[in-house]
């Protein structure tokens, strides 16, 4: 049973195939067991493939599976088409483009695989060009905001600027008011005469006006320090909600782009590997020798060949014995006097017709 399924994939036809020997039927079995293996891969590398981009299990492998059929219809007949001919070249010729076809095929299904046999250092590349991309993202979206934020804090800075300045002549006053008392400056007379009493009211009047700065400066601060909170919060929230989209920075073509990056040489052994079970039905094909199932085919080939030839042959001699017989008859009724006749009398009419006919259209012109 198994060996008559292997024979079904190889394209081979069985009617011919029972007629050969066992150890051609083999062979062939060998070659269907190729079709039907590296069907199977395919359907395997699409599958994961898909789960990739889909991220759905049922429906890769069922996309999965319709790719698997589509390679092994192709490779059955890559197989089926390659006939073995007399001339080396010739058989050489005949299978470059199907080998070419191959080529494509492995290349297929071969990458898939690879992205998961070097999953784990795809998935570390995958996490440094995310890190690189988080930074890059977080670095675009403060430029939105920097800018703007600096200004704020500026004014900040400005208005704690103006208290602190205010702070230092209100000290200034406080400490000439007080060596005036102690009779160490100014006027150099202890105790609280006029002078005192003069400097006393300008640093109380400096000293309201500090406390009144401090608060309306303070509710300056506390507006704009609401403003940067409300920048930071904006630029925290588009950096939360872009995060996502590098988190999900791991798709096929991602993956594909990183694999890139690795070193080539042992992606190259398995697409060579590959290519070699996807070539190997065509390679076996025009390494053996020609076997009995070929020599029969080609009979069974040549006889439909040779009698649609004779079918032809039969046709055109038929075609043209039945020109030959009909010129011959012709030409003898041409010879006949009453056929000369009456047709010399049909032409008389024709041209009397014609003349009428002019004649009456002159009339009306005229």
């Amino acid at each position: 049973m198994l060996k008559q399924f292997f024979i079904l994939c190889s394209g081979a036809d069985t009617d011919i195939l029972e007629e050969c020997s066992i150890g051609e039927q083999n062979k062939y079995a060998g070659i269907g067991a190729t079709v039907f293996f590296t069907a199977a891969m395919a359907t395997i590398a699409a599958s994961y493939a898909l789960y990739t981009v889909f991220d759905n299990l049922i429906s890769s492998i069922f996309f999965g599976l319709i790719w698997g059929l589509l390679i092994f219809n192709l490779d059955r007949y890559i197989v089926s088409t390659i006939k073995k001919r007399d001339n080396f070249i010739d058989e050489i010729i005949q299978a470059t483009p199907r080998i070419f076809l191959a080529i494509i095929i492995a290349v297929v299904i071969s990458k898939p695989l690879e992205l998961k046999i070097f999953e784990k250092e795809i998935n570390q590349v995958l996490l440094e060009q995310k890190n690189d991309l988080t930074l890059t993202n977080q670095n675009q979206i403060a430029q939105q905001f920097n800018p703007k934020i600096t200004e704020l804090e500026n004014q900040i800075s400005g208005l704690q600027s103006e208290i602190n300045n205010k702070e230092t002549e209100v000290n200034a006053l406080y400490s000439t008011y007080i060596s005036e008392a102690e009779g160490t400056a100014g006027t150099k007379l202890l105790g609280k005469g006029p002078v005192y009493k003069e400097k006393r009211e300008k640093h109380d009047a400096a000293l309201a006006e500090l406390q009144q700065l401090k608060t309306d400066n303070k509710a300056k601060i506390a507006t704009i320090e609401s403003q940067i909170n409300s920048l930071q919060s904006s630029y925290e929230a588009n950096v939360t909600d872009s995060q996502p989209i590098i988190d999900n920075f791991d798709g096929l073509m991602a993956r594909i782009t990183a694999l890139g990056k690795l070193p080539w040489l042992p992606s190259f052994f398995i697409f060579l590997l590959f290519l070699a079970i996807e070539t190997s039905p065509i390679i076996a094909k025009l390494l053996s020798p020609k076997g009995e199932f070929d020599f029969r085919l080609q009979d069974q080939e040549t006889i439909i060949k040779t009698w649609t030839a004779q079918q032809v042959a039969e046709r055109k001699l038929l075609l043209k014995t039945d020109n030959d017989i009909n010129n011959k008859v012709y030409n003898e009724i041409a010879d006949e006097e009453d056929v000369m006749n009456y047709k010399r009398k049909k032409a008389r009419e024709l041209m009397q017709y014609q003349a009428d006919a002019f004649l009456k259209k002159q009339k009306g012109v005229l």
